[in-house]
């Protein structure tokens, strides 16, 4: 019996369909790297998953944010392809710091 109960409560894990991907930029990389990526990405810009996507439907590219974070990966490839070592230098932390919108200047100074 208990197996029973067992098996009908993996059903639904073995009913889910794999969500479709729409890798542009990431292309080749696997779940688990992908999965891993977007978490920097969120602690990178201090936002979570649908400041980019679209909820239920990640594929998707209603999110004109997708296109703009999409461009950025690829100025973070070019700018990290200059250095020789081959280590990466540069990430969205680089600028972001945690903010969705990158500081161009620092904060003013107060008081006196």
């Amino acid at each position: 019996m208990y197996r029973i109960a067992a098996l009908l409560c993996l059903i639904p894990v073995f009913a889910q369909q794999k969500e479709p991907t729409n890798l542009k930029v990431l292309k080749g990389a696997s779940g688990a790297e992908v999965s891993q990526i977007m978490r920097t990405f969120t602690a990178g810009l201090g936002v979570q998953c649908v400041y980019c996507h679209i909820q239920g439907n990640y594929a998707s590219d209603e999110n004109p944010k997708k296109d703009v974070a999409r461009h950025m990966i690829e100025v973070t490839k070019v700018v990290n392809a200059q250095f020789t070592d081959k280590k990466m230098h540069v990430t969205c932390y680089t600028c972001h710091r945690g903010e969705a919108e990158p500081k161009t200047a620092p904060e003013p100074r107060t008081g006196g």
